[in-house]
């Protein structure tokens, strides 16, 4: 399939309009495509996306519940978290599957790496499995008011189909191992 090399959009100026610790928000003026002006909003994340889906010898799989800001929504999804920019993902991934449900894993395949939103964002989501489990004590952050709950992977999976977990991550998390199961890959 072929596709175009060089980048159609041409930028006439930039202007940062908003920065935090997380995210950067640039505003550029374009000419697009087609030769017309434009206006364009990126938004920068300074963090990976990492995720980690955590699968014990019985298939059994571990959901964190909380409450979503953005979406004004209660989430179940895998451990999830943050990996700042010039880091090992694998590490920010074990880090984060500790934190928020105090396992340590012997075995990690990292399975998908993705975009999350390329319309308006840069940010890159990376996917761990984690296998060989064993339970140590949580830590999780200060801002973080987190459920933990062994759950059955094929529930999990009955839960990605029927809708009842929306978080693209462990969708996509979710949806993978399934097919590495259904072709003996695991």
């Amino acid at each position: 399939m072929h596709h175009p090399e060089k980048n159609p959009w041409k930028i006439t100026s930039e202007k940062d309009v908003y920065n935090n610790p997380w995210i950067g928000v640039t505003e550029y003026q374009v000419i697009n495509p087609s030769g017309n002006p434009g206006i364009y909003g990126k938004v920068h994340f300074k963090n990976m996306a990492i995720g980690v889906l955590p699968l014990d010898d019985e298939l059994n799989t571990y959901l964190v519940g909380q409450y979503r800001f953005p979406i004004d929504h209660y989430s179940w999804e895998m451990p999830e978290g943050g990996g700042p920019e010039g880091t090992d993902p694998l590490e920010s991934a074990k880090r984060e599957l500790l934190e928020e449900t105090g396992l340590k894993a012997s075995k990690w395949t990292e399975i998908q790496r993705m975009h999350l939103s390329n319309s308006v964002s840069d940010e890159l989501s990376i996917i761990y499995l984690a296998r060989g489990l064993a339970q140590f004590e949580a830590e999780p952050e200060d801002t973080e008011q987190l459920i933990i709950k062994k759950v059955p992977f094929a529930e999990v999976y009955r839960m990605v189909c029927d809708g009842e977990i929306t978080d693209s991550m462990t969708v996509v998390a979710v949806l993978r191992v399934q097919l590495l199961l259904s072709e003996n890959r695991l």
